[in-house]
C-alpha cells in the first residue's frame, strides 16, 4: 500500500511554489491607495494578479487613455463570435399579475448553434433563473451580477425611464456572459438564448434538488469559520474585496447625495421661472429683460436635468453593479473556502487513521475485546490494520479528488479575478473621465446660457437710448426754430 507523505509533500511544494510565485502580487487601486507622488502614471494603474503581464503603457488622465481601451476593444471584437442583444421592452397584463419581457437577439457563428441568429423573448425571472443556475454549476466562477428586482424604488417598475435602466443592465448582464470563455459555453445559457417559450419553461422545471442546496449553504457557513490557513494570495484578494466595497458604497452614498441635492434644487429652479414671467405682465418697461431671465433659468434647468440624468445612468448605476460585484466575489471566495476546509478535515482524519496504524502495529492485542472472546490476538489485529489500510486508501482517493477540485477552483477564481480587474480597470476610468467631461460641459453651457441672457437684456438699453437722445434733439431743434420765427 503506498503511503500518502509523498503526496501530502508534493502538495505541501506545489502550494510553496505557489505562495513563492504569488509573492510578487501586489493589489493596487486608486480608490484604495490614492495618487502616489513617485508613480510615473499619477497612480491611476489598477491592480493585477499578474504583475509580469503589466502593461508598460503610461496612464494618463487624458482621453486618449480611453481610445486606448477602444482600440483593444475593437480589436476583441474582430475575433468575438458571440453577440446578444437585449431591446424592446414589452408589457404583458394577466389574470394574476403584469410583467415585463424583453427581447434577446442572438448572432453567432459558433457551431454550437443551429443557425446563426436567434430571438426570443425572456422577463426578469428568466434572467434570475439563467444566473442561479450558472453559480450552480461553475460555483468557483465569477458570475456577473444581476440589477436587484426593484432597485428603482422612485420609479414605476413600467415607466419607460425605469424600462431603460432595466434593460440597460440586463444587457451588460448578457454581454458579459457572452465575454466569459466558459460561460458562454454552458448549455443552460444555450438555452436561454435560443429555446422557445414552452421549451424554456420545461427546462426551467430542471433545477437542482432541495439537498444540494441545503448542503451548499452548510458549507459556506461553516467556511465562515475555518479559514486559518488560507493562502496569503487569497488573504489579500478577500481583504482587497472588503476593502474595495467600502470604497465603492461609499462613492454610491456620496453620488445618491449629490444626485438628490441637485434634483431639489431643479424642483426649485422650475419654481423660480415663472415669478419672472408673472413679473412681466405688471412692468412693461421691464418686461422683455424679465421674460429673458425665465428663459434662461428654464434652459438651466434642462441643462441641469440632463446632468442628473447622466450621473444616474453612468455613473451611479455602474457603481451599483460594482457593489453586487464585490457581493459575488465574496461569495465565490466562500465557496472556494468550503472546498479549502473539506480538504484539511480529509487530510486531518487521514493523519489520523496512520497514526492509528502505526499504534496498531506496535501494540499488543493480548488484552483486546477479540482476545477475550477468544479470538487469535495476531487475527484480530491483522483485521484492524487491513481495515485501516482500506480506510486510509479512500481517504487518499478522496483527498486527491480533492486536491484536484482545489487546485480548479483556484486557477478559475484566479482567472475571472484578473479579468474582472481589468475590466474594472477599464469601465472606472471610462466613467470617472466621462464625469468629468460632463461636469466641464454643464458648466459650460450655464455659463453660456447666462452670457447670452446678459448680452439679450443689455442689447434692448442700447436700442432705446439711442431713440431717446434722437428725440431729444429734434425737440430742442423745433424749439429753436420756433423762437428764431
Amino acid at each position: 500500500m503506498a503511503d500518502s507523505g509523498g503526496s501530502i509533500d508534493l502538495k505541501e511544494e506545489e502550494n510553496n511554489s505557489s505562495t513563492q510565485s504569488e509573492d510578487n502580487v501586489k493589489f493596487r487601486d486608486p480608490l484604495l491607495t490614492g495618487l502616489e507622488k513617485d508613480s510615473d502614471d499619477d497612480g491611476m494603474e489598477s491592480l493585477d494578479l499578474d504583475a509580469s503581464a503589466r502593461s508598460d503603457i503610461t496612464v494618463s488622465r487624458s482621453s486618449s487613455l480611453i481610445a486606448n481601451f477602444r482600440l483593444d476593444d475593437d480589436f476583441d471584437g474582430e475575433t468575438k463570435d458571440l453577440f446578444v442583444i437585449v431591446d424592446n421592452p414589452e408589457k404583458h397584463t394577466g389574470t394574476i399579475e403584469s410583467y415585463i419581457t424583453f427581447r434577446v437577439s442572438t448572432k453567432t457563428t459558433r457551431s454550437q448553434f443551429d443557425t446563426s441568429e436567434y430571438a426570443v423573448r425572456r422577463r426578469y425571472n428568466d434572467f434570475l433563473w439563467l444566473r442561479q443556475r450558472l453559480e450552480e454549476n461553475y460555483q468557483t466562477h465569477l458570475v456577473p451580477p444581476l440589477p436587484e428586482k426593484h432597485t428603482l424604488k422612485r420609479m414605476d417598475r413600467f415607466s419607460p425611464e425605469f424600462l431603460r435602466v432595466r434593460q440597460a443592465a440586463l444587457q451588460k448582464f448578457l454581454t458579459r456572459l457572452a465575454d466569459h470563455p466558459v460561460l458562454s459555453f454552458d448549455k443552460s445559457f444555450h438555452v436561454f438564448l435560443t429555446a422557445k417559450a414552452w421549451e424554456f419553461q420545461a427546462h426551467k422545471k430542471q433545477g437542482s434538488g432541495f439537498i444540494s442546496r441545503v448542503t451548499d449553504s452548510l458549507h459556506n457557513m461553516g467556511a465562515s469559520y475555518m479559514m486559518k490557513n488560507r493562502p496569503p494570495e487569497f488573504m489579500v484578494m478577500h481583504e482587497y474585496i472588503h476593502t474595495f466595497g467600502d470604497k465603492v458604497s461609499v462613492m454610491d452614498r456620496i453620488a445618491s447625495r449629490i444626485v438628490k441635492e441637485q434634483t431639489e434644487l431643479l424642483g426649485e429652479l422650475n419654481e423660480w421661472a415663472p415669478v419672472y414671467t408673472l413679473w412681466s405682465n405688471s412692468e412693461e418697461q421691464l418686461s422683455d429683460t424679465l421674460v429673458q431671465m425665465s428663459r434662461t433659468i428654464e434652459s438651466t434647468c434642462q441643462i441641469l436635468k440632463d446632468i442628473i440624468d447622466s450621473t444616474d445612468d453612468q455613473l451611479l448605476q455602474p457603481v451599483k453593479e460594482y457593489i453586487l460585484y464585490t457581493e459575488c466575489i465574496k461569495a465565490v471566495l466562500r465557496r472556494r473556502d468550503a472546498m479549502q476546509m473539506e480538504y484539511d478535515m480529509i487530510v486531518e482524519e487521514l493523519n489520523k487513521k496512520k497514526d492509528e496504524r502505526e499504534h496498531v502495529k506496535i501494540s499488543d492485542q493480548t488484552y483486546s475485546i477479540g482476545a477475550f472472546l477468544g479470538k487469535d490476538p495476531e487475527d484480530v489485529k491483522q483485521q484492524k490494520q487491513d481495515r485501516l489500510e482500506q480506510q486510509i486508501a479512500d481517504l487518499q482517493r478522496q483527498m486527491e479528488m480533492l486536491n484536484d477540485r482545489t487546485v480548479v477552483a483556484n486557477a478559475d477564481l484566479k482567472a475571472d479575478m484578473e479579468r474582472w480587474h481589468k475590466t474594472k480597470q477599464r469601465d472606472m476610468k471610462d466613467n470617472l473621465v466621462n464625469m468629468a467631461d460632463r461636469q466641464i460641459q454643464y458648466y459650460e453651457k450655464c455659463l453660456a446660457a447666462w452670457e447670452d441672457a446678459i448680452r439679450a437684456i443689455q442689447t434692448p438699453r442700447e436700442t432705446i437710448t439711442i431713440p431717446d437722445d434722437n428725440l431729444q434733439k429734434t425737440e430742442d431743434t423745433d424749439n429753436v426754430c420756433a423762437d428764431t420765427t
